[in-house]
């Protein structure tokens, strides 16, 4: 008995040993898993938490897009509201400028040259403000330059009118500027404004580094009833590209061009109907100068100009302006043009009218042709072969060189007419201009 008791002691100890041990496993599992539980219940504390703080922002942020769009729906009430006050405005303010059937809106396309635009103005309203009904004034800025916006609001005699252009310019050819892009842009949105949305019948087109002669209204409006009755005449201009002052003489001559001369022009709204649909993307003026947008129409243009381009800076011009611009003589005659008959201008009568004073002018020819033209008592014409052979006599007189889709600059049926040293006129005439004349003694130049 007292062997076994023993051994029962025995085998208590390692159960002993192996208890505690098992005691103190447990013990270790359950401290870890209480930490692990603690940090489970602080992580999920944490979670809500932040879960708390997300719903408060987005309820936050939902708040603001209520808020802002309530304030993006007042806005655009306010807008809409300020919108129809300017229109009622302009209109009110086009009332008080036009208080009868007008002539011809007139616009001054501006940019960035506020003094430039300041002469221009003072200009034409030193003439205009007797004639205000008939030729509601407007200035077209585009862009935003302030002092051009707030030179041009600074009168009360005229329509300010804007034009915002956000979309890129891509150019159809490597190194162009895009500034010619922005222009046709410009003109493009400016005459549909005048056309369709104030409804004029026809607009006169000036830039912002023009003056313009004493009787520059009066002969638009007898240039006004021309165009009316002779579909034939596509637009009238105020300009003569040789009209420097050594090339001109007589204020009361006109001509009608198949060469477009710009730079101060008026057309008429069915024009603009045809022409707005397929205006360029850039460099319109020769666009205007091409054969497939005349169709057989012609431009009328005077001996003496009426406008006057003073724009030398803020332009690539350097040269041409010192050769063909700044001697540009402007008229200063007051001429009565009511009291005139322009109807040799229509074109049922207009051919046969220059082919006789053509047909008059006595031929001469030969190397020596500006001094023998010098020599010679009255008109003189002088026959050219071909446009090297045009550019050639053209610089010995120095007038315009160039031609642009086949057709000399001012030329008529390829005739171009200038003054020479005095009242003579001398005739470049091309070698079919007679037959296109219906002259009888083309063969006889």
């Amino acid at each position: 008995m007292g062997r076994t008791g023993c051994d029962y002691r025995c085998l208590l100890i390692p159960a002993a040993l192996a208890f505690f041990y098992i005691q103190m496993r447990l013990f270790v599992t359950q401290s870890e898993y209480e930490g692990r539980l603690a940090a489970a219940i602080e992580s999920e504390s944490h979670c809500t938490s932040q879960s708390r703080l997300l719903i408060d922002q987005i309820s936050t942020q939902q708040g603001t897009i209520v808020s802002l769009r309530d304030q993006n729906k007042r806005q655009s009430e306010e807008c809409t509201q300020l919108k129809a006050l300017l229109e009622d405005l302009e209109r009110k303010g086009l009332k008080k400028l036009v208080d009868k059937v007008p002539v011809a809106a007139v616009v001054i396309m501006a940019c960035n040259r506020a003094d430039y635009l300041e002469r221009t103005i003072e200009s034409v309203l030193k003439y205009q403000s007797s004639v205000a009904s008939k030729y509601p004034l407007f200035v077209s800025q585009d862009g935003t330059d302030p002092n051009v916006r707030g030179k041009a609001m600074s009168y009360d005699q005229l329509m300010y009118i804007q034009h915002l252009d956000s979309k890129p310019v891509h150019t159809e050819r490597p190194g162009e500027l895009i500034a010619y892009y922005k222009i046709a842009r410009h003109y493009k949105w400016a005459m549909d404004q005048l056309f369709y949305k104030h409804n004029f019948s026809r607009v006169i087109i000036l830039e912002d580094d023009m003056e313009i002669a004493p009787d520059f209204f009066d002969y638009f409006e007898a240039a006004a009833a021309l165009l009316d009755k002779d579909k034939s005449i596509m637009a009238v201009s105020s300009w003569n590209d040789n009209g420097q002052k050594q090339f001109v003489h007589d204020p009361y001559e006109l001509y009608r061009s198949d060469f477009f001369p710009g730079l101060g022009w008026m057309l008429t709204k069915s024009i603009w109907d045809e022409l707005s649909p397929k205006w360029p993307k850039a460099y319109w003026d020769d666009w205007m100068r091409l054969k497939e947008n005349h169709k057989g129409r012609h431009f009328l243009r005077p001996e003496v100009c009426r406008t006057y381009n003073f724009g030398e800076h803020g332009s690539s011009l350097g040269q041409f302006f010192q050769q063909y611009l700044q001697p540009i003589k402007l008229n200063n005659v007051k001429v009565d043009w009511k009291s005139r008959d322009l109807s040799y201008l229509m074109r049922d009568k207009y051919t046969k009218h220059f082919a006789d004073i053509v047909r008059k002018a006595k031929p001469i020819q030969g190397t020596d042709a500006v001094l023998k033209a010098y020599n010679i008592e009255g008109d003189v014409r002088i026959q050219y072969k071909d446009q090297p052979d045009f550019e050639r006599i053209a610089r010995q007189f120095g007038i315009f060189e160039e031609w642009k889709d086949g057709i000399p600059r001012t030329s008529f049926k390829g005739v171009v007419v200038f003054r020479y040293q005095t009242t003579r006129r001398v005739f470049l005439v091309g070698p079919d201009s007679l037959k296109q004349l219906g002259t009888k003694d083309a063969r006889n130049i």
